[in-house]
């Protein structure tokens, strides 16, 4: 028997309750992979499950983010390289999860099925999220929560692996901390050296004992109670439901919903973005150096033309994809094919409990003792996967190099929309030719030798990973804009993207280059060595292709780039473009 009737309704129960236990009337949702830590502002709830036995898990995705809203406070962010920052994320997630459990013990089940479903998918040590979900999971242990199988055995390589038996002054001292962030961030340093991911005298120690906590009675906590007594006296006039009566709605709505279509339309702007600092963006400083920041920007595609030129870019880039359409629909549904058998699921047969197999009730009729047969459905896993594509909008592309870079954006955003794998599609360039506002205020500053960078970079978000490419195809024609390309730094664009990349919850990311060459900008070359950009792209590339779990790969316009990048293929005509990019995407996904 079908175990749902109303999937919308099981959905909008749930969202209710992460609203009502954050006091956030103010949260919006999707469906979708949860982040972690979530998205400011926003809930996202993955599909229904098929099975019950799924359902727990399914709860403690949303019971997470609910505890998130509600225990967690933005703090001074501390400086940390990449893997320390997903450890020490992973623990202030795991202490809201812990005092959630701990305020409703209902939770504590769906939070440790959620945890195991995550252990099942991670249980690789190279994964970027292994080592931080072991901290959340050893966490765990260490405060009484009764792991599950996979969990256990996750836990048990952790402890074994960086001598954690015996930390009971540890453990006590996060154990007294839940309650106090601040001092719960003190103690995950504390934790992170031991683990060895920053050194004893790393300045992030120093920045967070720096911080002081606020005594009892100060101006931000009084402030933060008068908001949070707001949020409840609004929650309790937007409703007479109680939390409990929410649980207690869910668990009806899970005897009398079913299963329906998913495919809410995501609604969802880009948020700005703060220039990234990271061990890619900061690396090799004495090498590499930007003489200002003030001055660069990170523009959404749609704010670079007015209504009516999007419409006339988007039809001249229609233009240019008719002659091809043809080649490019076989091939996309080849990729399509592909993805989606990846996805499929299968139905396992002759069971003694699951759903009944009508197919086989022919034998009960002409045998009347013969038992009756049931079966199962079953996913097949498949990593959930992002794409970023970073296209270079420099002036020597102009012509017909850019026109195949947006095709590849059209090809790419359309053929992976449809297959459910998340696509991202970003540009960058320069705002002025041969320096900007940087050089005029290097210039006014004395003209400093090998002053660094010198010029007001441009970075372009056409398309984000979480917007639909149906609403965003209208500005992929932007990139065919007259007077938009002018100069390109390739290295720090591609930190950029890559930071924008390993933030993303997904377990496998996949980063596609489009360039025709090397990186140029006059104003910086000429003030600094002859190699200054190039040398930093290379720095760049071999730090990704080296240390990161991003697969990164090239496609070249018209030039051959494997004197940069380890995966690289060339594409000098147009006839090319549809056959060379499927193909590479299609061993992409193969592996």
């Amino acid at each position: 028997m079908a175990w749902i009737k109303n999937r919308d309704r099981l959905h909008e129960a749930a969202l209710s309750s992460v609203k009502a236990i954050a006091k956030r009337k103010d949260l919006t949702s999707k469906i979708g992979i949860s982040q972690r830590p979530p998205s400011s502002g926003q809930t996202i709830i993955s599909s229904i499950p098929r099975s019950t036995k799924d359902l727990a898990a399914w709860r403690g995705e949303s019971d997470f983010q609910a505890f998130w809203y509600q225990y967690h406070k933005d703090t001074s962010e501390v400086a940390l390289n990449l893997q320390a920052r997903m450890v020490f994320n992973e623990l202030e997630m795991s202490r809201v999860e812990i005092l959630g459990s701990n305020t409703y013990t209902g939770a504590k089940k769906n939070i440790t099925e959620y945890l195991e479903l995550k252990s099942i998918s991670t249980d690789d040590e190279k994964s970027s999220n292994y080592l931080a979900l072991c901290a959340n999971l050893w966490l765990k242990k260490t405060q009484g929560f009764k792991l599950n199988t996979n969990s256990k055995k996750l836990v048990e390589m952790f402890e074994e692996k960086y001598n954690l038996k015996n930390t009971e002054s540890l453990e006590k001292d996060f154990l007294e901390s839940l309650d106090d962030q601040k001092l719960f961030e003190k103690i995950s340093i504390k934790f992170l050296k031991k683990l060895k991911l920053i050194k004893g005298s790393d300045q992030s120690n120093d920045d967070i004992d720096d911080d002081p906590i606020d005594p009892p009675g100060s101006t931000n906590e009084i402030e933060q109670e008068e908001i949070e007594d707001e949020s409840t006296e609004s929650g309790d006039s937007d409703s007479d439901t109680t939390i409990e009566n929410l649980d207690i709605e869910m668990d009806d709505l899970v005897q009398e919903a079913t299963s329906a279509s998913d495919g809410p339309s995501i609604d969802e702007e880009i948020e700005a973005l703060s220039y990234p600092q990271n061990d890619y963006a900061d690396s090799n400083k004495k090498d590499y150096s930007v003489f200002t920041t003030n001055f660069d920007e990170i523009i959404d595609a749609k704010d670079l033309t007015t209504p009516d030129e999007s419409i006339r870019l988007r039809n001249q880039l229609d233009n240019l994809i008719k002659p091809h359409q043809t080649t490019i629909g076989k091939l996309a549904n080849r990729l399509q094919r592909l993805l989606l058998a990846k996805q499929n699921t299968s139905w396992n047969f002759n069971l003694d409990e699951g759903m009944l197999d009508t197919a086989r009730l022919h034998r009960v009729i002409a045998e009347p003792g013969h038992p009756l047969s049931y079966k199962q459905e079953t996913e097949n896993k498949f990593k959930d996967t992002i794409v970023t594509l970073l296209i270079d909008n420099s002036g020597s592309m102009r012509g017909r190099s850019i026109s195949l870079a947006a095709i590849c954006a059209d090809i790419i955003g359309s053929t992976l929309e449809r297959c459910q794998v998340k696509t991202e599609i970003l540009g960058f360039t320069t705002k002025q030719w041969k320096g900007g506002e940087s050089k005029q205020s290097w210039v006014n500053s004395g003209s400093l030798s090998n002053p660094g960078r010198l010029n007001d970079v441009r970075h372009i978000i056409y398309k984000s990973a979480d917007n639909s490419w149906r609403r965003a195809r209208k500005y992929f024609g932007t990139m065919l804009k007259e007077g938009l390309l002018k100069e390109n730094i390739d290295g720090e664009a591609l930190a950029w993207s890559h930071e924008r990349l390993i933030k993303r919850s997904e377990e496998r990311k996949i980063m596609i280059v489009i360039s025709d060459g090397a990186p140029v900008d006059d104003s910086t070359l000429s003030a600094n060595r002859e190699d200054y950009l190039d040398n930093h792209l290379k720095k760049m590339i071999s730090l990704i292709e080296d240390g990161s779990p991003v697969e990164l790969q090239a496609i070249g316009i018209g030039h051959d780039v494997t004197k940069y990048y380890k995966n690289a293929i060339t594409i000098n005509r147009a006839e090319e473009l549809g056959e060379v990019l499927l193909e590479e995407l299609t061993k992409l996904f193969k592996n």
